[in-house]
């Protein structure tokens, strides 16, 4: 519905007709009434839910520092800082808060009037009993029925935010340009932890083959050992058997973790947007170092960092002003619509002037009348999404709290498990000689130096799995608690 409110008031045959209107126009402007967020379903903890040793509850948590001071490896930060250069994720995140901000210019330009050059020229005939239709010009002249019409100037148009609606758009777009760029951090704190967590099991699986060459050496050695035993009638033919099977199930495994080292390489080098190439490592695993206390920080910093949580509070904010702009959509929206310009049914009578000078200004309410089905669908669709948007903030909270508790946890319980499996590999090592000394003075039977060769190889397998399984899980906490995104 459009009013014309000069034609309305100015003319006193349409004075009834007016106020008809404008009861029907106010009598479909009900507004839904607001439907309140729901109230916290849980408090959240002031403190990690952690009774680990490895965690201080100093405010300042490891999530605070920057990728290059967290990292001491050099070739890791090397990695990380031409992942965050070239991965395509992270540079398609950056296009994604480029088309927010866009959005953001969009919502704030509609508050604004439009001005645009307008050419237009045309030609009308009117039925000889139109009530429309321009017989004379303004000097007396006669016009026939169907002429020209041309028109060269300017129009605009503007739509007075009365009711906020425009700029409810304008706040929900900020609010999505700053989760755009919370969505890009997040992108950046899950790239740097990939990147870490695959160079951790490139740095295992290289151990992994030193750990496998050196037990492959020994059980060489023990194969001649055991041949020549077999020469002199001190073995039988099973014993070798048992021996070089024994150095082949080692061989295999020692394929096998080539085979990952490829893989793990390949992995890392999409992350950092390359073709497969050699990735340079820097110190092996064993010289890595776990720290020996991990600052968590308090939970309060943590929501303040973690880019998931932001991003869903800013979302919630942009909900909300979703709401009320769908909420505003029910009430009338005045419009201002002029134009200035020459007018004439002749292009060479355009520019002699004022002869050809024309303005009009029109003002106008539109406001859903009949059919508000579109408006109210619109209001419970924002509605809905703002409810979603809480949930979603409330599960991303929750979300943080699971990660730094487990990771937390998860990092002393490792810790004891690698100091166990150490004492586990030097207890087995002792047990190898033993069954090679007994073995060499008949004392030991082969199957029991097989035996104890094959649990080394497996204490000491499992202690490199521990070890990653410490940096995997200090990794994950470092992003768990916001960091990676800050250089």
């Amino acid at each position: 519905m459009f009013v014309n409110l000069r034609s309305f008031f100015q003319l006193p045959a349409r004075r009834g007709l007016a106020t008809l209107a404008l009861l029907a126009l106010l009598g479909g402007c009900q507004v839904a009434a607001p439907r309140l967020t729901p109230p916290r379903t849980a408090r959240v903890p002031v403190a990690f839910a952690t009774a680990t040793a490895t965690a201080s509850a100093d405010s300042a948590g490891i999530g605070q520092l920057s990728w290059r001071r967290f990292f001491a490896d050099s070739a890791l930060v090397a990695l990380i800082d031409t992942a965050v250069q070239a991965n395509p994720d992270l540079l398609i995140a950056m296009q994604r808060v480029e088309v927010a901000r866009a959005g953001v210019l969009v919502a704030r330009g509609a508050l604004l009037p439009s001005v645009s050059a307008v050419a237009t020229g045309g030609f009308d005939r009117f039925a000889d009993y139109a009530a429309l239709g321009q017989t004379s010009t303004n000097d007396g002249r006669e016009l026939p029925n169907g002429v020209p019409n041309f028109f060269l100037g300017l129009s605009s148009a503007w739509e007075i935010d009365l009711w906020g609606k425009l700029r409810s758009r304008r706040e929900a777009a900020f609010a999505r340009l700053l989760g755009s760029e919370q969505g890009r951090r997040l992108v950046q704190t899950a790239l740097v932890a990939q990147v870490a967590s695959l160079y951790y099991e490139l740095l295992t699986y290289d151990n992994q083959l030193v750990v496998l060459g050196k037990n492959g050496a020994l059980q060489e050695r023990a194969v001649e050992i055991v041949k020549l035993q077999k020469k002199g009638g001190r073995a039988t033919e099973l014993a070798v058997q048992q021996f070089a099977a024994q150095l082949l199930r080692t061989r295999s495994l020692e394929v096998e973790a080539d085979q990952r080292i490829a893989a793990t390489e390949n992995a890392l080098n999409r992350l950092l947007g390359r073709y497969p190439q050699p990735i340079r490592r820097g110190r092996p695993l064993t010289a890595q170092v776990v720290p020996a206390a991990v600052a968590a920080g308090l939970p309060s910093a943590m929501l303040l960092r973690r880019p998931d949580v932001q991003q869903a509070e800013l979302e919630l904010v942009a909900t909300r002003a979703d709401v009320a702009a769908a909420r505003a959509a029910f009430l009338p929206s005045l419009t201002l619509a002029s134009y200035l310009g020459v007018n004439a049914y002749s292009p060479a009578l355009l520019l002699p002037t004022p002869s050809s000078l024309t303005l009009g200004l029109l003002a106008g309410l539109t406001a859903p009348v009949l059919n508000r089905s579109l408006v109210k669908a619109s209001y419970g669709r924002a509605r809905a999404q703002q409810q979603a948007a809480y949930l979603g903030y409330q599960k991303a909270v929750q979300t943080g709290f699971e990660e730094v508790t487990t990771n937390l946890r998860g990092l002393d319980n490792y810790r004891r498990v690698a100091d166990l499996r150490q004492q586990e590999v030097a207890a087995l090592t002792r047990a190898v000689n033993v069954s090679n000394t007994l073995y060499r003075a008949s004392y030991a039977n082969y199957l029991e130096v097989v035996t104890a060769q094959r649990s080394v190889l497996d204490a000491e397998l499992s202690l490199t799995a521990a070890r990653r399984e410490q940096f995997l899980l200090l990794t994950d906490l470092y992003r768990a608690l916001g960091g990676g995104w800050s250089m």
